[in-house]
């Protein structure tokens, strides 16, 4: 009997032992926090932009991105940030490999089925290693192209010159590559 009772208590803790790490399932986690934060900015600004237009939406891009790229991040535990070629703001400038991953996105940021191109791949080992995931932000001509395109207006110019002195995020066309997300993971050495 008695036997069988540790047998029992060895095997009540065995189905309790915490399970083994799983690798990062970067392309479904990665994707639902770039439509998180495309849908969150994207809300905010349509607001802006009805209570103040392209001038009022500025605001809002300067302040909303960050808080929610380091809301998203603090809540999933990846890094998450927008990033440019062509950056409005400089700690959006990519260096390394994300600026290699960016100028590929940039070749082709739109899929066959035009929808934005993602790319996925890991770097580092040991502690340092990471899961990255990348989504293109194509120009949309409305409402990207007042603050984003060729044509912008003397007061929306002005307002970011104030904001942004060392903006070069303008001249862009439908289409083109305005920026990307990227979303990167910590990868637990024994899940590697």
């Amino acid at each position: 009997m008695m036997r069988l009772m540790f047998a029992g208590a060895a095997l009540g803790l065995a189905g309790c032992a915490a399970p083994a790490p799983q690798p990062v399932d970067v392309s479904a986690k990665s994707a639902a926090l770039v439509d998180r934060f495309q849908a969150d900015l994207q809300g905010q600004l349509q607001e802006a932009m009805k209570a103040g237009g392209p001038v009022g939406a500025i605001g809002v891009c300067q302040q909303a991105a960050p808080a929610i790229a380091a809301s998203l991040s603090k809540e999933s535990g990846a890094e998450v940030r927008r990033i440019a070629l062509k950056e409005r703001n400089p700690a959006a400038a990519p260096d390394g490999e994300m600026r290699k991953r960016l100028e590929q996105l940039a070749a082709a940021p739109l899929t066959a089925d035009g929808k934005p191109s993602t790319l996925q791949w890991t770097s580092g080992s040991g502690s340092g290693a990471k899961a990255h995931y990348m989504r293109a932000i194509p120009m949309k001509e409305q409402p990207c192209a007042a603050c984003h395109g060729t044509n912008i207006a003397p007061d929306v110019s002005e307002r970011l010159a104030e904001l942004y002195p060392f903006d070069r995020a303008t001249g862009f066309k439908p289409g083109d590559l305005r920026g990307a997300i990227a979303i990167s993971w910590p990868i637990a050495e024994d899940a590697q």
